[in-house]
């Protein structure tokens, strides 16, 4: 399983993202243009000293990360998205699904939103716009991974290695 941020806006998001990843062994792809820099201050304050241990790949475009899942099919690709009536919670995710988020300012253009398997929603009181972008990225993959990796992993009262 991986996570994909399309052309993220706030380092600090990216940074916890990339961190939560290292502790739940799933891979981030960054799709840019980014709304700074990656070797930004806040990137590396949220990512602390796990940015090292990552399992990050860089896409300098959408063209070339549509080119790499191409080259080395990932699976499906599931978007969250406040545009879709599938709550998360009724999808049955797979090992290889990709998770992407959209930017923190403007979710994702209508040609991404297109090109995804899947579209999935959070559910929310009425009248709510969203969640941080970093918050619904690790509700959903706690999700998918429980479905998948965990189910098979976890004894009844132990934690996930």
């Amino acid at each position: 399983m991986r996570l994909a941020l399309f052309e993220p806006d706030i380092p600090q998001n990216a940074g916890s993202l990339i961190r939560l990843g290292v502790c739940l062994g799933v891979g981030v792809d960054i799709i840019e243009p980014c709304g700074f820099l990656l070797t930004d201050r806040g990137l590396k304050r949220a990512g602390m000293d796990y940015l090292k241990n990552a399992d990050f790949r860089r896409h300098v475009s959408w063209d070339r990360f549509q080119d790499h899942l191409r080259r080395e099919p990932q699976g499906r690709l599931v978007l969250l998205t406040t545009r879709s009536s599938q709550s998360y919670a009724d999808f049955r995710f797979q090992p290889e699904d990709t998770l992407m988020v959209g930017r923190e300012s403007a979710g994702v253009p209508t040609h991404v939103h297109a090109a995804a398997d899947a579209r999935l929603v959070i559910p929310m009181l009425p009248g709510r716009r969203s969640l941080n972008v970093a918050q619904a990225a690790a509700m959903v993959l706690g999700e998918a991974l429980r479905q998948t990796v965990w189910q098979a992993t976890i004894r009844p009262g132990a934690a996930p290695a």
